[in-house]
């Protein structure tokens, strides 16, 4: 589903303040993986997705998402086929619309690109999105009328989500969208996820600092650092580790520990 092969990335090239974001990075996500990615401050993980959404173009190297050259595409024709979900709960929600406008507009520009701006949902959309509302268990489909400002973060995350996956996208890429929660909501954000990645089949990157949540989400594990994978494990050999196998696995093969106190201080 997403191939990359050898991409780059320097900001500020030719000036004291350069900076080597990726290093020849390369990855391949079969059709449902659901791959967890973890790593320092600076290793190059939301530049890594960053380069994916194509927030920027890289300076070298290949993105194919399905079998399509994507390197150079825009990022809004990208965002199309590409769910994306950031930390902070006020992003990817417009605050003063309402439930059901935030949903018809994340419908329209999935379901039917350029051509959802000039289109309108009628009642069989809203009994979906009604449908897709109760899901969550947050009692929202009976507050599709009120403005998303008025939501809790965890209300707002859980909207943000159901936004970027009302139609399934190729991939959903998932920026430490707990992290901002207080732990019960995140624990819910993060059931909720599972299943819908899981129910709907969908190819997923999760950005997290929790590494006991890095073992335990999806099936495969990514370890950053210095622009770099530097560990990639699935399958039986990650469901037999443990956090301190993987520390000892990322010092190994990163030539050092990993110093990131928010991490260690997760697990």
């Amino acid at each position: 589903m997403l191939k990359i092969e050898k991409i780059e990335k320097t900001f500020n090239k030719g000036t004291v303040n350069e900076k080597i974001a990726l290093c020849g990075v390369s990855l391949t996500l079969e059709d449902g993986d659901f791959a967890t990615v973890v790593g320092s401050n600076g290793a190059g993980k939301s530049t890594l997705f960053n380069a994916i959404a194509g927030s920027f173009f890289p300076d070298s190297g290949i993105i194919e998402l399905d079998g399509k050259n994507i390197t150079f595409t825009p990022e809004h024709v990208r965002s199309r086929e590409i769910g994306r979900l950031f930390q902070d709960p006020l992003m990817g929600t417009a605050p003063n619309m309402t439930i059901e406008e935030n949903l018809s507009v994340a419908y329209l520009r999935a379901s039917k690109g350029q051509k959802g701006i000039f289109s309108r949902t009628g009642k069989k959309e809203k009994q979906f999105f009604r449908e897709q509302l109760a899901l969550l268990n947050m009692g929202l489909e009976d507050r599709m009328e009120n403005p998303v400002g008025l939501l809790s973060g965890g209300q707002r995350q859980a909207l943000t989500l159901l936004m970027a996956t009302v139609v399934t996208p190729k991939i959903l890429m998932l920026d430490e969208h707990t992290a901002a929660l207080d732990p019960a909501t995140a624990e819910k954000v993060m059931d909720l996820t599972k299943k819908i990645v899981r129910d709907r089949k969908i190819t997923c990157l999760m950005v997290t600092h929790n590494m006991h949540q890095a073992l335990d989400a999806g099936n495969r594990t990514l370890m950053m650092d210095g622009g770099r994978i530097v560990f990639d494990v699935k399958g039986e050999r990650r469901s037999g580790m443990t956090v301190d196998d993987l520390l000892r696995k990322f010092a190994e093969n990163a030539g050092a520990q990993l110093d990131n106190d928010r991490i260690l201080l997760s697990n």
